[in-house]
């Protein structure tokens, strides 16, 4: 009774201190929540998303690309019901409640519930309980995809002296976060490629929820294959010019990188890219090369299609992970060297590309050196998407192609030997690792007469 009589004197002093200020009580009364009460509600809400948004803790992600451009956290996950991805994700089958995909709780003004309990803010890293129940042969082989980054993780734990891949989680933890906030950004799940923007594009939704089944060439797939795959095909860099590919077939990555390749086809996990066994070929599109001219009847078996037909393109090298970046800054190059891949590739020679490769690569995770850095070549086979029908080597006129190709002498002037890596182009700490693949002592000797 003391209790219950307390509480009416307490009501009654509020209402006589209202009338004696003059105030009307119904301006303290509590806001009303019921427009913003509901995932939809708060996310269509740009004002009362940026009423309760956290701001960034960290930096946006990096990469080779360069800086990720920054978006407000706000904007990253608003739902504009005026814009046509918004009205697509509406009306399609993948408007299936917010809650079914990304758990939480619906129903709530309060931002601390509905992102509490089994919330997961990208549905898509748990893709086949999220994903499979309506893609699931997608999403059951999707471990086999190339965009999971195995060939990358087992160059790290191979050079962590580790078997490959499948040993990844038994690095130092330090060194799983370091991939995890740098390498892997770029190698994503189903969200990235068809919901959000990658992470080195920003990050955030990228079409008001729109599902996207064919990713945007240049939004999505060119912000991560940025510093090589892009930057060739759209022809960037001074001195280059297109892929002949665009720009006379109009070919978006699609094109000739299909969903199985993407997805993954279920049968195994390859050890790296080349390895795998959806990769497109030239042959696909372009048949009899074998008998098209004299030059691929002599040399079509002993080097891969670009050492003729591609132009320069990018290198960088000895990357300090999240700590000073590439020591050895972006250039463009053309170099041919023994293949490094044998085992999958049959050409004698091929084209190489420089990679971030350095003893010290994650130093700033702990890891002062590698113990078995020497497992791997600092040169990667490569396969340049700048691909020309005339090149400095092809287009010779009257003159036969070994004058752009094999290595001479004239008058004390040596031509063409930039072509190809030797031991000399190779920094003090890259002989052991990358001498394998040299051409020093592989070439015909006539050439250096």
């Amino acid at each position: 009774m003391r209790a219950e009589t307390y509480g009416r004197m307490r009501l009654i002093i509020i209402v006589i201190t209202c009338g004696l200020l003059g105030f009307s009580c119904t301006q303290h009364q509590i806001p009303d929540y019921s427009d913003v009460a509901s995932c939809v509600g708060c996310h269509t809400n740009y004002a009362h998303l940026k009423l309760v948004h956290s701001p960034d803790t960290a930096a946006a992600v990096g990469g080779c690309g360069g800086e990720a451009p920054s978006f407000e956290p706000y904007d990253r996950v608003f739902l504009d019901t005026e814009d046509a991805g918004y009205k697509k994700f509406k009306n399609g089958f993948h408007n299936i409640g917010c809650t079914a995909c990304h758990g939480g709780t619906d129903g709530t003004h309060e931002k601390e519930i509905a992102h509490t309990g089994d919330f997961i803010r990208h549905p898509s890293e748990l893709y086949v309980e999220k994903c499979g129940s309506c893609h699931e042969d997608i999403a059951n082989n999707f471990n086999t995809s190339l965009h999971q980054g195995t060939g990358q993780k087992r160059k790290v734990t191979q050079r962590m002296g580790l078997a490959g891949h499948e040993e990844f989680d038994q690095l130092p933890q330090h060194q799983i976060e370091g991939y995890n906030a740098n390498c892997a950004t770029c190698h994503g799940t189903c969200g990235n490629c068809h919901v959000n923007r990658p992470p080195i594009a920003g990050g955030g939704l990228a079409n008001s929820h729109g599902f996207e089944r064919n990713p945007d060439m240049l939004n999505t797939c060119v912000s991560c294959h940025t510093s090589r795959g892009g930057h060739a095909y759209l022809g960037v860099a001074s001195g280059t010019v297109p892929d002949v590919h665009l720009t006379k077939a109009g070919y978006e990555c699609l094109d000739c990188h299909t969903g199985m390749e993407l997805h993954g086809n279920g049968d195994s996990t390859v050890t790296h890219r080349y390895a795998y066994s959806e990769l497109p070929t030239c042959e696909q599109c372009h048949t009899g090369l074998a008998s098209s001219n004299n030059y691929h009847e002599k040399h079509i078996e002993d080097f891969n299609c670009q050492v003729c037909h591609s132009q320069d393109y990018n290198n960088c090298g000895s990357c300090h992970v999240h700590g000073e970046g590439a020591r050895v800054p972006s250039y463009l190059d053309f170099k041919i060297a023994l293949n490094p891949l044998p085992e999958d590739k049959d050409f004698e020679f091929a084209l190489v590309r420089r990679t971030l490769a350095a003893p010290d690569n994650w130093k700033e995770y702990g890891v002062d050196e590698y113990p078995a850095f020497d497992a791997h070549p600092t040169y990667n086979y490569t396969t340049p998407h700048n691909i020309l029908r005339l090149t400095s080597r092809t287009d010779v006129g009257e003159n036969h192609c070994a004058s752009r190709c094999h290595i001479r002498t004239e008058a004390d002037t040596v031509y063409n030997r930039e072509l190809y890596l030797f031991t000399s182009d190779l920094l003090d700490w890259e002989i052991n690792a990358t001498a394998g693949i040299t051409v020093d002592n592989e070439l015909p000797g006539g050439w250096f007469n």
